[in-house]
């Protein structure tokens, strides 16, 4: 994470100086690198967040990468208006306040200790993770999570190294890796990227004026801020795993009367109000459940072994999906009009009942209880297979 500051700072500084050297090529390859720095991040940190944490309040801990990804969304939003950078003068300097979270970076992490999981199981540096798991509790009493990880190192020793390849294809990580990748598809396929996208043209189209339209995004902003806080002491209290569904099914539900409101808006006067206030409802859901659960789940999912693996294959279906959802929603708006919505409709359907079937609960449950059932399936796979090759 210190050194993926640098490629922050790069990025920053190509999109700033872009403007003394006239040049766009600069802002091009400066959002390129900006891009593989925040592609890293978001696999990065929450597996940082849930290596460092006790299973208690490993949700908790999960949601605050969340809230930090909804108040630099909120930020971006505010300081975009016109009269603040936002403009023809300033807007080089918008892009170049990329480099201010890279400088808090680098003043804040090397004070924090580097993950005791990483230490004992990777590096086997086992009074280096005992210093790391004081210096996280504030006291000595860290045996039990020390034994734990003994045990996962034990038995991952004598293992072959986890690669994504081998990730893909071992029977053993075949069911946390599908739910993974569909809960990465849940968060980026339900839709809220055409409000967070083009919320702008939304709200034009629901009546208001342009630059009312443009300072109303920054409701959209406000909303997921204070949703994602609320869910932080929800999240090891309610589960993952009801979050999720209710999130879902609240998506469901407005995402239905989105389509109603659109589609209806020039037969009842007070629907173009109405599509705001529903999409803002949308969005109040997207933060109880699919905004924060996908991140936080995949780390849990897996051992220490392949969860830099597993992480890396959800960041990329992540990213992915997002792009795909980013690129065609203008296609779909021009095609569907106000119909838009279905499709997210339909998609919603399937991700509610494959949460509510193939999901597990992980609140309360440490990293060698939830991965041993998985460990469990793929031995009785693997012994079925022999069965049948040998029969």
């Amino acid at each position: 994470m210190l050194l993926n500051t640098m490629t922050g700072v790069c990025a920053a500084a190509l999109m700033y100086f872009s403007y003394l050297a006239e040049a766009y090529e600069m802002i091009i390859v400066g959002r390129f690198v900006v891009g593989i720095n925040c592609g890293l991040y978001t696999g990065l940190t929450p597996m940082y967040l849930s290596e460092i944490s006790t299973p208690n309040i490993r949700g908790a801990l999960g949601v605050l990468h969340q809230l930090g990804v909804t108040v630099g969304i909120l930020l971006s939003q505010i300081l975009g208006f016109p009269e603040l950078l936002g403009n023809m003068e300033y807007w080089n300097l918008l892009l170049g306040l990329t480099v201010l979270p890279c400088v808090l970076q680098l003043a804040v992490l090397p004070f924090c200790p580097e993950s005791p999981r990483f230490l004992l199981i990777a590096k086997s540096q086992e009074e280096e993770a005992k210093e790391a798991l004081e210096a996280l509790h504030g006291n000595g009493q860290v045996l039990d999570e020390i034994d734990e990880m003994k045990k996962e190192a034990s038995a991952q020793s004598q293992e072959e190294k986890v690669t994504i390849i081998s990730l893909l294809t071992r029977p053993a990580f075949r069911v946390p890796v599908v739910i993974s990748i569909v809960m990465q598809l849940s968060q980026q396929l339900c839709g809220i990227n055409g409000i967070f996208y083009y919320s702008a043209s939304l709200f034009k189209d629901a009546g208001l004026a342009p630059d009312t339209a443009t300072h109303a995004t920054s409701g959209v902003g406000v909303v997921m801020v204070v949703m994602t806080i609320i869910t932080i002491p929800l999240m090891d209290r309610a589960g993952r795993r009801t979050l999720h569904l209710i999130g879902l099914s609240g998506m469901l539900f407005f995402s239905v009367l989105i389509t109603v409101t659109l589609a209806l808006r020039g037969s009842v006067s007070w629907f173009n109000a109405g599509s705001i206030v529903v999409s803002l409802l949308y969005v109040v859901f997207f933060a109880v459940g699919p905004g924060s659960i996908p991140w936080l789940i995949v780390s849990e999912l897996f051992s220490q072994g392949p969860r830099s693996a597993a992480m890396s294959v959800s960041v990329l279906v992540n990213w992915i999906s997002n792009f795909l959802v980013g690129y065609t929603f203008p296609f779909m708006q021009g095609a569907l009009g106000n119909y838009t919505f279905l499709p997210f409709t339909g998609l919603l359907v399937l991700f509610w009942l494959f949460t509510f079937f193939y999901v597990p609960e992980t609140k309360n449950k440490t990293i060698k209880e939830i991965t041993a059932q998985w460990e469990k399936k793929g031995e009785d796979t693997e012994v079925t297979s022999l069965v049948v090759h040998k029969a």
